[in-house]
């Protein structure tokens, strides 16, 4: 292996879930040696089934626009006030449908199609034990080949990375 990489994942939405797994499966398609420190909310990326939701609420960047109906309609850009995204009774849950349409109508993979691309290159993932501990999850909740380690484990691979990301 080339240059060893790792990196830090510590939110678990399903736009913060992407960018570990992609840099992750592009430095391992570069032939890096890739290790992913999942931590806090992070976590719940290894679990056996992701539930993942995006809120955009606080998140003034994030494109509303329509997956579906005719293209003057989604190119409409819904710039919906904050008071109103945290007043509508399932306004996250409809983000979430959204944003799950239009990452299928792009032909992009899905977060557990990219993390099994991630497996299949050799990424190392790395669960928390601390933060498995304090959320009260068990090993048996996440997926097979996973590692069970602390801090002091994963400074001990990123003391050797020249790359090391916090997400």
């Amino acid at each position: 292996m080339g240059t060893k990489m790792t990196i830090i994942a510590s939110k678990g939405t399903l736009d913060w879930g992407y960018p570990p797994f992609i840099l992750a499966s592009t430095a391992a398609a570069l032939d890096y040696e890739v290790s992913i420190f999942f931590t806090f909310y992070g976590l719940t990326l290894l679990k056996k089934q992701i539930t993942a939701t995006v809120s955009p609420l606080g998140n003034p960047a994030m494109p509303m626009k329509m997956p579906m109906g005719p293209k003057w309609f989604r190119n409409i850009s819904w710039n919906i006030p904050n008071i109103v995204q945290a007043n509508i009774p399932g306004y996250e849950s409809l983000a979430t449908v959204l944003m799950k349409k239009t990452i299928a109508n792009n032909g992009v993979a899905t977060i557990e199609q990219i993390r099994s691309l991630c497996m299949e290159a050799g990424v190392k993932m790395l669960a928390c034990q601390m933060t498995m501990e304090l959320f009260g999850f068990h090993q048996s909740d996440f997926i097979d080949g996973c590692e069970f380690v602390g801090a002091a484990s994963y400074l001990d691979i990123a003391s050797d990375a020249k790359i090391n990301l916090f997400v």
